[in-house]
Order: structure tokens, then C-alpha cells, then sequence
């Protein structure tokens, strides 16, 4: 029995940027401004971006997306039963834990070696924008 893991890969600054600016590229070829925000796997703050015209509203929502990714461990999004989206237990999840939990798609955990090592959260476009952005951030790490 193990009493201590080692050897865990571990979100660099460097990588964060690597990530936030793949996020951007992909938004400017999409002419979508977004806020960009890249944490840890302890789901603090690494990187952070509002690109010129973006709403400032939505970036405390880019935090949100990326701190429940990280927490989670998975994409947000609403709770789905089958291929039915559950609203009450989207919205009870999002009041009971609002910083673990958004049903707002667009925040994605950074993997690597199979393991959660951070994410990114992306908000001002529409979901699927906001999803594909996140996503195209989140490839910087497959390619390490």
C-alpha cells in the first residue's frame, strides 16, 4: 500500500499560457471575443484574458466554467438524464455548489498522462462557441 503518490504532472505557468493563447488564436479565426480563464487542478486562477470586445459580464462566469471543470474533473454543462437535460437537478447542483458546479457549457479540464492536471473556462460566445474555444485551448496539452 502506497502512503504517497509521486511523480504527478502539474499545469505550469508556461502551459497555461500555452493553452490561453491556443484558446485565442482559435477565437480570433472564429471573430468571437471571449474571456479566457486557466486554472490548476486545485482550481486557482494560473491565466487570465479579456480580449478586446469581450463582455466584461461574462468574466467571472470564464473563472466559474474553469474552477467547476477542474473540480469536477469534467466539461460543464447542464445534468443530463439520457439525452434529456434535467433542469431541476441542473439548477439545484448550480445553487447548492456554484463554484463546483455550472450547467453553462464552455468550461473543459486540461488532461494529461490521464490525469486532470487543470482547465480552462471561456465565456462571451454562445455555448457551443464557448465549448469549441475552451476545447481548441485545452489541445495545446496533447500536444506535450
Amino acid at each position: 500500500m502506497a502512503l504517497v503518490t509521486r511523480n504527478h504532472p502539474k499545469l505550469t505557468l508556461e502551459g497555461a499560457r500555452a493553452v490561453l493563447g491556443a484558446a485565442q488564436n482559435h477565437a480570433v479565426t472564429m471573430h468571437c471575443p471571449v474571456n479566457i480563464a486557466v486554472v490548476d487542478d486545485g482550481a486557482h486562477l494560473l491565466a487570465f484574458e479579456r480580449m478586446d470586445g469581450a463582455k466584461p459580464s461574462s468574466i467571472a462566469i470564464a473563472l466559474v466554467k474553469a474552477q467547476a471543470a477542474a473540480m469536477r474533473r469534467a466539461p460543464t454543462g447542464p445534468a443530463m438524464i439520457a439525452s434529456q437535460v434535467n433542469v431541476p437537478l441542473s439548477i439545484g447542483l448550480a445553487t447548492a455548489s456554484p463554484s463546483d458546479q455550472t450547467p453553462i457549457r464552455g468550461g473543459v479540464p486540461l488532461i494529461v498522462d490521464g490525469e486532470v492536471v487543470g482547465a480552462i473556462g471561456v465565456s462571451a460566445g454562445t455555448e457551443d462557441q464557448d465549448a469549441e474555444i475552451a476545447r481548441a485551448g485545452a489541445a495545446a496539452l496533447e500536444k506535450v
